[in-house]
């Protein structure tokens, strides 16, 4: 983090509580200039680039209704309160592709849309993979393709990957 201050809040109302909570916020800006900011409150995620073999990648196809299509994205999920994102990243991966991990190694942390929400995403590689069996939520239909590394990074150059956090994922660790 930078060392410029922080926003100074003058008021926080909650606008909406469900599976995020929508937030308020009239704060002062560093800048000095009075704004009012509707913020997303989300406790975290994870996202996950595994691999099969050094030459492969697992991807997932799964409907994003805020899309409107269906994405083709690394496996990832929330962080549940309290939850350490290791713990996590090992749980989604399982959930998800039906893979457990002999390694999982941090690779980034970042802030997935900081205009707009507080997710915070840890970005994890996960090798020597066991096959398992698949076990998504109840709200979730994923199907789970296996590509060559080759393959993913040009699903990105030609737009088939769209998705920011799969994007960021690939090229942070396959290249």
């Amino acid at each position: 983090m930078s060392g410029k201050p922080a926003a100074r809040i003058i008021d926080q109302k909650v606008a909406y509580s469900g599976h995020v909570t929508v937030r308020v916020d009239r704060v002062v800006e560093p800048s000095g200039k009075e704004v009012v900011r509707d913020v997303v409150v989300h406790s975290g995620a994870v996202c996950i680039v595994a691999r099969p073999t050094p030459e492969q990648v697992i991807l997932i196809r799964q409907y994003r209704h805020a899309a409107g299509c269906e994405l083709i994205e690394l496996p990832a999920g929330t962080l549940h309160p309290g939850e350490d994102p290791l713990e996590c990243a090992i749980r989604e991966l399982e959930e998800e592709t039906g893979y457990q991990a002999a390694r999982m190694v941090e690779r980034a942390r970042f802030f997935t849309t900081p205009g707009f929400t507080s997710e915070f995403m840890y970005l994890y590689e996960a090798s020597g993979l066991v096959e398992t069996q698949v076990n998504p939520d109840d709200d979730e239909s994923i199907e789970v393709d296996i590509v060559s590394c080759a393959e993913a990074l040009r699903m990105i150059d030609t737009g088939e990957i769209q998705d920011a956090k799969s994007i960021l994922g690939l090229l942070r660790v396959l290249k």
